[in-house]
Formats: structure tokens, C-alpha cells, sequence
């Protein structure tokens, strides 16, 4: 066990190509980092890449923290695997009937889940009196019809304002029978719309089997490997989730890999506002730091061709990476979508493979050096030439689209195929390339926090906006430290007042977000 007072800790990110880990010091400063290709199982990559760290039986002593970026729950929605199947119960008859749940659904996502769908009555106005009474024995009838094996969502019109109906919907369910349920409002799953906050509540509950063989690979390979170390995964917002809100809530641990590589970058670099690009293998994503976390998306987000508005950070994703093949010759090459993803050291010619990749191109142009050269030779230069241009084109692309303001902007470049980021973009003032920046998505993970949040509709009758800012504020504080945060070192990071002039009251929306330091001894003064 990690002796008292000090508390290294292991970050680790699972990609489609690879997985990387680091090790960190009580201090921050980086002992050890581990690149190994992804395994199909996932769990077997964590396990090499851990013994590999933890070949000096002092550092085992001494780590205590470990904590797991993962694309587990990512992944299965896109391929359409492993998804549970999902009853779907809204409160809001007579109201909201014209358009059942999982009405713009993508057909092969919703077959997937083999929905049950119930809508009964209940739910609230927009100023929260009740639409109609609920419907307690319909609901307890819904509940006897199902089978075993499913996970309930269980959405109210108008949950963010009054969740009541959402409440007593998820008693009566587990009384009358033992399902996972998921509602809304509990942990601010998705804001006020009904439809993209339904979406987001049944993905969530959909996911319960995917995060749970994700969850239990983790801590098997942590065991495995010797480590008697507490253990976290991490979500969208840069922040951590304990094992059990993992488990809960598998949805906030989507685009989590890009979220730490944002937050790597920054820790590395020191900068807090950039625009951040990250190439692994497969894909490039682009993101903007703004005060040291990742943008979030203000509008509504796609995941898997559906709807939702629940927290996601802002980004931007081309099919681009180290592994990306070249097609075609002259100024008709192209570069990706497809990849030989973590088969690159087998497939990638100048490793000795049968496939022409961005990685072959990059070292025939001399922008970087690995493998073997001498396996390029025979190439006609004009291909790599212009697949670096075509490459170079949608970088900049990328950054422009993302950029915050008019002017110069800091771009860092981060992730294994970062030597894909040219250095002569428009309008930047410096591309950043940190030392350790491959593995920046690992460190993202080793650094993460604690956060607490709150996304409500206040009404301001009798109170000033003052008053529910700083009750808001409170409460976010409150939150982050019951989740494990450092009481003095917790700070509130993140800000929105929105008043909603449709809705009596002089009501407004408050989204408040604080985050701090883990407790005890390896949590980092200020990540």
C-alpha cells in the first residue's frame, strides 16, 4: 500500500489504436510512461501497459490512484453492441403523445435496444404545476409487463424544474420489480428539452452492461497487476467518477479520451486557453481550452445519429490519424477515413506491412523518423507529398472552424500522430509541442478532479439573482466535496446565468460548476 503521505498516481487512456498509461510523482512530475496497442478485450491492454509501469517493485508501494479514460461506452453505441435492452417511460399525458420516444432514432440503434414504451400521465408545466396527477398504478402495471434483463428510463416533461413525478416514477418501479432505473433529473443528465433529454436518459440506461464489463476489466487488471490503489474513471467534463456513479451514469464517460487529452495539454504546456489538436492513430480531434478545461457544446450533440443535450465538450473529429490510409495518385490522393488503427505496427509500411499510411508519409517527408525508411523506397514522392498537403489542409481547416475569436491563437499539438499538425497555420502564433505530449491523454487522466454540478431553473420571486447565484455556488461546492474534493482546495470553475423570459417568475437558469483536488494524500494542489 502507498505509504502515508505520499501517493504517486497511474493515468491511463484507452484509444482505438492504443492504450497509454503514465506515472506520476506526489509531486506531478512524470516517472514512467507506456504506449501498447489496444487489445479487442480491451482490459488486456491496461494489464500490459500497467506491468510494464510497475516494473520496479518500489513504484507498486507507492501508487495509490489510478484512474481510466475509456471509449468502452463511446464504441458501443456507434458499432450498435452490448447495448441492454430499455423500457422507456415518460410522464406527460395527455400532453406529449404526437411524438413517442425514440421517434428520430436511427433504426438499427433502436431495434438494438428492443424498446418498451409507455407514456402515462404526469409530468410538469414550464412554470411546474403539475399537466395531470400521476398515474401511480399505470406506472406499477408498466413495471409487472416487463421482462427481466432491462434497464427503465423514466423521463417527466419539465423534470428540471419540478422532478417530483420523476421521483416517485423510480420508487414505485423498484417496488414493483428489481430493474436499473435511470431518471433525468437526477444527475442533470440532459437540460430542459424533453426529446434530446429522453435520448440521453435511454443511451444512459442502455449502457448499464457496457460500463459494468468495463468497470470490472479495470479493477481486475489493477489487481492483476498488484496495486492496492483506490480507483476512478474519467468523464466529459475533465473531471472523475467514482466506481459506483461510473456504473450509474456510464453516459458522462463519453469523449472522455479527448477531454483528457485537452486537460494533459494544458497541464503540460501551462497554457489555459488554446486551441488544442490531438492525432492518435485513427482520428484527430480538435478542441479549445478555455481556463484550463475543455469548451463545452452549447447546442444540441449527435452520438450515434441521436439527439441529446446532455454536457459534451466541444469538438471537432476528422477521420485522420498516424494509421490513416492513402488512396489515389497525383492530386487526387486522399488520406483516410479508414485506418489500420492498432494494427499500425504490422500494416504500415514502413513497418514493414503491405499498406500506405499517414505515418509512411510523414517519414518519407522527413517530418518525422520511426521505423525502418529503407521500406519506403520504390515510393513515387509526389504521393506522401500530396497526402501531406491534403493532410496539412484539413489541420488547418480543423483549427479555423474551432477558433473562439478573430487573431492569433496558441494551437498544441498532442497524441502519437501529432507530427501530422504542421507548424505553418494561419493566424497561430505557436504550435506547442510538450514534451510527453503523446501520451497527454494518460496525464489528463492522472491529473483529473473532483467536480460538483448544478444546471437548475430558479425562480426569482422573493429572491435576488445575487442571492440564487451564490445559493447555486454552495451547493456545486457541497457536491464536488461529497464526491471526494478537497474542501480547501475546491474552486468554482465554471459560470452561466440564463434568464428564461417565457417562464413566469422571472426565472432563470443557473449552471454552476466547481471542481477541486481529490482528499488525502496524491490529490495535486491544483491540477
Amino acid at each position: 500500500m502507498a505509504s502515508p503521505g505520499v501517493m504517486w498516481r497511474v493515468g491511463i487512456d484507452v484509444g482505438g489504436t492504443n492504450t497509454d498509461a503514465v506515472l506520476l510523482d506526489e509531486a506531478g512530475a512524470l516517472r514512467g510512461q507506456e504506449k501498447t496497442p489496444t487489445t479487442p478485450d480491451v482490459a488486456g491492454g491496461i494489464k500490459t501497459a500497467l506491468q510494464t509501469l510497475m516494473a520496479d517493485p518500489l513504484y507498486q508501494e507507492r501508487v495509490g490512484l489510478v484512474m481510466l479514460g475509456t471509449t468502452h461506452c463511446t464504441n458501443a453505441v456507434i458499432e450498435r453492441r452490448g447495448l441492454l435492452p430499455v423500457a422507456v417511460l415518460r410522464l406527460g399525458a395527455p400532453a406529449s403523445t404526437a411524438v413517442p420516444p425514440l421517434t428520430d432514432w436511427p433504426s438499427d440503434l433502436a431495434a438494438a435496444l428492443d424498446p418498451r414504451v409507455g407514456i402515462l400521465a404526469g409530468g410538469a408545466e414550464f412554470d411546474g404545476r403539475e399537466i395531470s396527477a400521476l398515474d401511480e398504478e399505470g406506472i406499477r402495471r408498466f413495471a409487472r409487463a416487463l421482462e427481466p434483463g432491462r434497464a427503465v428510463a423514466v423521463v417527466s416533461i419539465f423534470a428540471p424544474v419540478a422532478d417530483a413525478h420523476e421521483r416517485r416514477a423510480e420508487a414505485l418501479i423498484r417496488e414493483t420489480a428489481d430493474f436499473p432505473v435511470v431518471v433525468s433529473r437526477s444527475a442533470a443528465i440532459g437540460s430542459i428539452g424533453l426529446l434530446e433529454r429522453e435520448n440521453a436518459t435511454i443511451l444512459n440506461a442502455a449502457l448499464g452492461a457496457v460500463i459494468a464489463r468495463a468497470v470490472d476489466g479495470f479493477t481486475a487488471a489493477v489487481h492483476d497487476v498488484g496495486l492496492k490503489a483506490r480507483t476512478y474513471l474519467t468523464q466529459n467534463d475533465g473531471t472523475l467518477l467514482d466506481l459506483p456513479r461510473a456504473r450509474r451514469y456510464p453516459i458522462f464517460t463519453i469523449a472522455s479520451g479527448p477531454t483528457n487529452s485537452l486537460r494533459g495539454a494544458a497541464y503540460l504546456t501551462g497554457l489555459q486557453d488554446a486551441i488544442v489538436v490531438d492525432v492518435g492513430g485513427t482520428t484527430t480531434d480538435v478542441g479549445v481550452l478555455a481556463a484550463g478545461f475543455p469548451r463545452e457544446a452549447s447546442a444540441t450533440v449527435e452520438l450515434g445519429g441521436v439527439r441529446t443535450n446532455f454536457r459534451m465538450p466541444d469538438l471537432l473529429s476528422l477521420g485522420l490519424g498516424g494509421g490513416s490510409r492513402i488512396h489515389g495518385r497525383g492530386e487526387a490522393v486522399s488520406v483516410g477515413p479508414d485506418s489500420v488503427g492498432y494494427a499500425l505496427t504490422r500494416r504500415a509500411r514502413v513497418f514493414g506491412g503491405p499498406e500506405w499510411t499517414a505515418s509512411d508519409a510523414a517519414v518519407a517527408c522527413g517530418r518525422t523518423a520511426f521505423g525502418e525508411a529503407a521500406h519506403l523506397s520504390g515510393w513515387e514522392m509526389s504521393i506522401p507529398a500530396a497526402a501531406l498537403r491534403r493532410a496539412d489542409a484539413m489541420m488547418a481547416e480543423a483549427v479555423e472552424r474551432m477558433r473562439l475569436k478573430p487573431g492569433p491563437v496558441a494551437v498544441i499539438a498532442v497524441g502519437g500522430g501529432a507530427f501530422l499538425v504542421p507548424d505553418n497555420l494561419v493566424d497561430v502564433t505557436r504550435v506547442h509541442r510538450p514534451s510527453g505530449g503523446e501520451v497527454a491523454n494518460a496525464i489528463g487522466a492522472a491529473i483529473a478532479e473532483v467536480s460538483g454540478e448544478v444546471d437548475r431553473v430558479y425562480s426569482l420571486d422573493g429572491r435576488s439573482r445575487e442571492e440564487v447565484l451564490r445559493a447555486a455556488e454552495t451547493e456545486a461546492l457541497e457536491q464536488a466535496v461529497a464526491a471526494g474534493a478537497n474542501p480547501d482546495g475546491v474552486r468554482i470553475v465554471d459560470r452561466e446565468d440564463l434568464p428564461l423570459a417565457y417562464l413566469p417568475g422571472s426565472a432563470t437558469r443557473i449552471r454552476v460548476k466547481a471542481v477541486g483536488p481529490l482528499a488525502g494524500p496524491g490529490g495535486y494542489a491544483h491540477a
